[in-house]
């Protein structure tokens, strides 16, 4: 077994079953992703449109294919007939354009609205009121070809835990608000929260997707 290998399976006997691991492998080589796909793992994560189409195009098509970077509009076309997950929409115009190009696709696209939990300006999401005014608006009925399948968020980068954990707890407890609301193209099912600094918090917090590249891939032990 390569270290790459150990280091996935390591983690994984720490995370539920029901927990889906995003491997993040942004600016990894093919072969690395190789060495965690050979173990079965399926669900790989990119931010970078460019290199996202690249790696879909030359690994294997059975890969689930998460973009967890900020998505700019004009490059929603390039990922829209392949992607399995678009994390962190924070805005009703970058769903819509989600929306036009799934329907250019023909096919539904899964997204996750990212909710700013972070007290750090280079984060980006959306607040608690926008996200109630986009599931609100009209217009949501019209898109058929987007599903909002859940939440996300990102906790400040800090070592203060107890601030984690109550970015953690504030994401959670919108998650359960906007779950219980009935609204058009919205089936929340995905709380995803958690990376390679902070996973073990937000899995006690009740996350069922974590973001883990570096532990994976970087690691010492890796």
């Amino acid at each position: 077994m390569n270290k790459i290998s150990r280091q996935l399976k390591k983690i994984k006997e720490n995370i539920s079953e029901k927990c889906v691991l995003v491997a993040v492998s942004k600016t990894k080589p093919n072969s690395a992703i190789i060495k965690a796909y050979e173990t079965g793992h399926l669900h790989f994560g990119e931010n970078i449109v460019q290199e996202l189409v690249q790696k879909a195009e030359e690994l294997p098509k059975e890969i689930k294919w998460h973009y967890i970077g900020h998505l700019q509009r004009n490059k929603v076309k390039y990922i829209a007939p392949f992607v399995h997950l678009i994390h962190g929409v924070d805005s009703l115009k970058l769903l819509q354009e989600i929306n036009k190009q799934g329907e250019k696709a023909g096919r539904m696209i899964n997204c996750l609205l990212q909710l700013r939990i972070a007290k750090e300006d280079t984060k980006f999401g959306l607040d608690k009121e926008k996200i109630f005014d986009i599931i609100s608006e009209s217009n949501l009925k019209k898109m058929n070809y987007i599903q909002i399948v859940g939440l996300m968020g990102m906790a400040t980068n800090t070592e203060n835990q107890n601030q984690i954990r109550n970015e953690f707890r504030e994401l959670k407890s919108f998650f359960e608000t906007i779950k219980k609301s009935d609204h058009t193209n919205i089936e929340l099912s995905i709380l995803s929260m958690g990376m390679s600094n902070d996973f073990h918090i937000a899995l006690e917090e009740g996350s069922n997707m974590v973001r883990i590249g570096r532990a994976i891939f970087e690691s010492k032990n890796s």
